[in-house]
C-alpha cells in the first residue's frame, strides 16, 4: 500500500505490466506479466499457463479489515511476507506469487533471499525481505523519486487515495489470497484439477470482490503472472514451418510479431520512466515565457484536461447504464 510517507525508501509503483515484466527478468525469472481485462474462461485460457493473479484495488480501511472472504490459514505452508513498509506492497506480492511456484528457476540474489528467509515467520520474513537493498534498488530503478520539492510553500496538504497489491494463486490444492496487510494467508477453497482448474475459483472470489464497488468503478485493475509465451511460439512456428503449414506458419508469425511489439512499447515506456524530464519541462515552459505564449499554452492545457475530465465521467456514465 502507498501513502504519503516516504521514510521507508520505497517509491510508489505503478500497476503495469511493463513495469512488473522488468522486474521479473531483474530477478531472473523467466515470466512475464500481462494485463488482464476479462475474468471469462476464454481470456483466462488464452494467457495460460498462469501462475497468479495479482489484483491492485483501492484500500478503504473498514472495508479491508471488516472483510470476510475466504478462511485465515495461521499455518499456511507456503511462502508469505507481512508488508511492514509503506509502498513497497508491489514488489511484495510478486515475491509472495513467486516464493510459491514449485522449480522456478531465479537469479542467484533472489533465491538466496528465498531461502535465507524460507523458516521465518510472516513478520520476520517481511522485515528481511524489504530490508534487501538490492531488491529496494530494482523495485525503485522504475519508479524514480520526484524532483520537484514544494516544501517550504506552505500549500495545502491533500490526502491522496491509497491502493494496494494482493495476489490469489493456487497453492496444495487450494486458492490463496496472499495480502501483506492481513496476519495470515486466507484460504478461498479448494479447486478441481479439470476444466479452467483453480482460475474458476479464483475468478469467482474476484468477480465477488468487485461487486462490492461501485457499478462502473474504476478503482481496481488486474495484472497475469504467467510463463513468457515467446519460447513456445518460436517452437510452434519451427513444427508450422517444416510441416508446410501455411496457415498456422502466419497465425503464429502475427503472434510473435504482437508480442516482440508490445515489448517494444514496454522497452520504451520503462525507458521513459527511467529518465528525469524536469529539466526538459523547465526549458520548454521558459521558451513559452521568453515568446510570451506560456499563459496561452496554460490556458489551452486546462481546456484540454477538462474534456479528458468530462470524457472520463461520460465513460463512467455509460458504464453504469450497462
Amino acid at each position: 500500500m502507498a501513502d504519503e510517507d516516504s521514510n521507508s525508501g520505497w517509491q510508489l509503483t505503478e500497476s503495469d505490466p511493463g513495469v512488473f515484466t522488468e522486474l521479473l527478468k531483474s530477478l531472473g525469472v523467466p515470466l512475464i506479466v500481462d494485463d488482464l481485462y476479462s475474468l471469462d474462461a476464454e481470456s483466462l485460457a488464452a494467457l495460460k499457463p498462469l501462475h497468479a493473479l495479482i489484483f491492485l484495488f483501492k484500500w478503504i480501511p473498514s472495508s479491508a479489515t471488516s472483510s470476510k472472504a475466504g478462511t485465515d490459514d495461521p499455518d499456511f505452508p507456503g511462502f508469505f511476507a507481512h508488508q511492514v513498509v509503506n509502498n513497497a506492497c508491489a514488489t511484495l506480492a510478486v515475491v509472495n506469487a513467486l516464493g510459491n511456484i514449485p522449480a522456478l528457476p531465479t537469479g542467484p540474489q533472489f533465491a538466496e533471499l528465498l531461502s535465507f528467509s524460507a523458516e521465518m515467520d510472516p513478520q520476520t520474513r517481511g522485515i528481511v525481505v524489504t530490508s534487501s537493498d538490492w531488491l529496494r534498488e530494482v523495485h525503485n530503478a522504475l519508479s524514480p523519486p520526484n524532483a520537484l520539492s514544494l516544501d517550504g510553500l506552505e500549500l495545502p496538504r491533500k490526502s491522496e487515495d491509497a491502493y494496494h497489491f494482493v495476489v490469489y494463486l493456487p497453492f496444495m490444492g487450494a486458492v490463496y489470497e496472499l495480502d501483506g496487510l492481513k496476519p495470515h494467508a486466507v484460504r478461498h477453497g479448494s479447486y478441481s484439477e479439470e476444466g479452467e482448474g483453480w482460475l474458476k475459483t479464483a475468478r469467482e472470489v474476484i468477480e465477488a470482490r468487485i461487486n462490492t464497488y461501485p457499478m462502473g468503478a474504476l478503482e481496481f485493475s488486474l495484472l497475469a503472472l504467467r510463463d513468457d509465451p515467446l519460447p513456445s511460439l518460436q517452437v510452434q512456428l519451427q513444427q508450422a514451418q517444416a510441416s508446410g503449414n501455411h496457415a498456422v506458419e502466419s497465425e503464429v508469425v502475427s503472434r510473435i510479431s504482437n508480442e516482440n511489439a508490445k515489448r517494444e512499447r514496454w522497452t520504451f515506456e520503462n525507458s521513459l520512466r527511467r529518465h528525469n524530464h524536469v529539466g526538459l519541462v523547465h526549458g520548454l515552459l521558459a521558451a513559452l515565457a521568453s515568446v510570451g505564449k506560456l499563459s496561452q499554452a496554460e490556458a489551452k492545457a486546462k481546456d484540454t484536461m477538462k474534456q479528458r475530465i468530462q470524457k472520463r465521467k461520460e465513460r463512467g456514465e455509460d458504464m453504469d447504464e450497462d
